[in-house]
């Protein structure tokens, strides 16, 4: 078979007091010119959940799971470290939250990948000189994703967090570590907020949503707590915060509502966001059209709202208490706060950004002793990458004040490369979607496997973008069509069905579906 690289996938690194979920590292193939090399060329591929965060953590997160996926087992010896043994299709995850689909239908385990090798544990830091990842071993610990960075506290992060560190070495590697959600450093919300992004979140929440109408129904709680604990607040009007929103809705019309008649006349949901407009990745008439169809169906939008405090409620038990800018010293109860704003880099790639390596070798030149740093993006605080996917170098010392940037001053990094969230295309913007990360995973992936890298760049197609706005209605806008209401929503439920990662998932998604519309959500606490 001839010589096999190595191709490892290693996953963000659990935050230890600073320090965030790490990258997953996947393993590469050695191509006929590195043949010389002992047959262990490593790929480190990190991804994310998550992923995480994923939070998600993410080796086996959109970017790094759809690398793996691709690349040729034959050709190379694929291996992932990853906190997360599991790839979420998060598209769909709105509906495991309110239990229109259960969370088993809309996860897969990477071990059915067959890799060569799997580790579960966090990436901590890269030794670029070295070709080594340090991993922090999770085999034990809380195997849930990291949303947001945790601060733990000093005697729990030596003690009882910190797992065994190992070095794994690389040939290759592929950074995909995915980010964060984004807090603005808001008090309170990472404390009290939920967030939406891997399958621990949506099942905290779907559990505080029944907990909430289960205290809401007792005879001891008044009605004003009622009204407290009932208010579901939306943080954040982008697609996963819409659609929410509506699953959320079509949860309490369709199966609470039943369940607990007396107490649906105080249910009230809220989607806050500072933009003048939810959706802004849709034109005005399909947002105009979200906003209508919400305002129908009684779902309170409040745009241009700046939140800047999120606390606990002295008065009532499992409420919280928000200020907005725009309400003074007034603030607003809720039993909920759901968070989706936008996302924040990865620790890890703060950490690797700060690098300054000596011996970070330039291709086609020896550099020893002259010292560069990875280019990182000014405004998202990404790894730089040029049109290949390749990790891009900066000599460490400043610019003159005024001086052009240099084009032979930005140097590829060998055998690193950054997909997914964390990376930034010279020159481009595009969005930080699954989109964009499992389509850079496949070409990368692909490119490898043919051995042409140099032969054609990454591009990005465009195949529109879609939500789910409730009652069976979405809207859908493409470079082709626009699209609203039932037919929107049936292109929504089919494009997510046949993305579906693996034939499981694809039989077991329209299964629950079909029993939920049957026979209802799943409403039981366990």
């Amino acid at each position: 078979m001839g010589n096999i690289m190595r191709a490892t996938c290693l996953v963000p690194k659990r935050l230890i007091t600073a320090s965030g979920p790490r990258q997953a590292l996947a393993k590469h193939n050695v191509c006929e010119k590195w043949s010389s090399v002992a047959g262990s060329l490593r790929m480190a591929s990190t991804v994310t959940d998550t992923v995480p965060v994923t939070t998600d953590g993410k080796s086996s997160g959109w970017a790094g799971y759809a690398f793996a996926r691709t690349l040729d087992p034959k050709k190379y010896e694929r291996i992932m470290v990853s906190p997360r043994s599991y790839f979420v299709f998060t598209p769909l995850l709105a509906g495991t939250a309110v239990g229109t689909l259960e969370f088993r239908a809309v996860i897969e385990s990477v071990r059915r990948l067959n890799l060569d090798h799997y580790y579960q544990g966090w990436a901590d830091d890269v030794d670029f000189a070295r070709k080594v990842v340090r991993v922090e071993a999770n085999t034990s610990g809380d195997l849930a994703s990291r949303t947001t960075p945790q601060l733990l506290p000093r005697q729990a992060t030596n003690e009882l967090e910190k797992g065994p560190l190992f070095d794994l070495p690389y040939d290759k590697l592929v950074v995909a570590v995915g980010a964060y959600a984004q807090t603005f450093s808001i008090e309170g919300v990472k404390e009290h907020a939920n967030f939406l992004r891997n399958v621990a979140d949506a099942r905290r929440i779907r559990m505080k949503v029944l907990q909430r109408f289960e205290t809401a129904s007792l005879p001891i709680t008044t009605d004003e707590e009622r009204r407290k604990l009932l208010h579901f607040a939306v943080v954040g009007g982008g697609p996963t915060g819409i659609e929410f929103a509506a699953e959320l809705h079509d949860l309490i019309r369709d199966d609470l509502s039943k369940t607990y008649p007396d107490i649906t006349k105080f249910v009230k949901i809220t989607v806050y966001d500072v933009a003048p407009k939810v959706l802004p990745m849709f034109d005005q008439k399909l947002a105009q059209y979200a906003m209508d169809t919400f305002h129908r169906e009684r779902i309170a939008v409040k745009t241009e709202h700046h939140l800047t405090r999120i606390r606990p409620d002295d008065d009532c038990a499992g409420c919280l208490k928000l200020k907005f800018k725009e309400y003074g010293d007034e603030e607003v109860g809720a039993g909920i706060v759901v968070w989706s704003t936008g996302l924040m880099q990865n620790p890890l790639i703060h950490k690797l950004g700060s690098k300054v390596e000596e011996q970070l070798s330039v291709t086609g030149e020896s550099i020893s002793g002259a010292a560069r740093q990875l280019q990182m993006d000014a405004k998202t605080g990404g790894i730089v990458t040029d049109s290949h996917l390749r990790v891009t170098t900066v000599p460490q010392a400043p610019e003159k004040p005024g001086e052009p940037k240099q084009e032979q001053d930005i140097s590829v990094l060998p055998d690193v490369y950054c997909i997914g969230d964390c990376a930034v295309v010279a020159g481009e913007r595009y969005p930080a979607t699954a989109q964009v990360a499992s389509q850079q995973a496949t070409y990368l992936a692909k490119r490898m496997n043919k051995g042409d890298l140099e032969k054609t760049p990454f591009a990005f197609k465009n195949w529109g973008v879609m939500t789910y706005l409730g009652s069976w209605r979405a809207i859908h806008q493409s470079s082709a069509d626009e699209l609203t209401g039932r037919a929107a929503w049936f292109l929504w439920r089919t494009a997510y069905l046949t993305k579906s990662m693996t034939v499981r998932n694809k039989i077991m998604v329209p299964v629950y579906w079909f029993m939920s519309w049957l026979f209802g959500r799943d409403i039981s606490r366990f």
